[in-house]
């Protein structure tokens, strides 16, 4: 999986028709009222709102890597990516 050079938001999806199963993964980086780095998560079933999970960084470039880190696993899970 390639990602590109600074993704800041990703969309994963795995689907499985024999398990019967559709789920998302979706992580976007922003910034904060304070100014500080946030890492946005979302997962669940694909049609539903999902669970939100927020990691706040004091540097961009560590929340960019966490999220590459995060979507390699995820790949590795099965899920396929689509960048935004």
């Amino acid at each position: 999986m390639q990602l590109s050079l600074f993704p800041k938001d990703i969309y994963l999806t795995r689907i499985d028709n024999e398990k019967l199963t559709a789920r998302f993964y979706r992580m976007r980086i922003a910034q904060d009222l304070f100014g500080r780095t946030v890492l946005w998560r979302e997962w669940g079933r694909i049609g539903s709102f999902g669970r939100l999970k927020f990691s706040s960084y004091d540097c961009e470039g560590t929340a960019v890597s966490d999220l590459a880190v995060i979507a390699q696993s995820k790949h590795k899970s099965g899920y396929l990516m689509y960048t935004e």
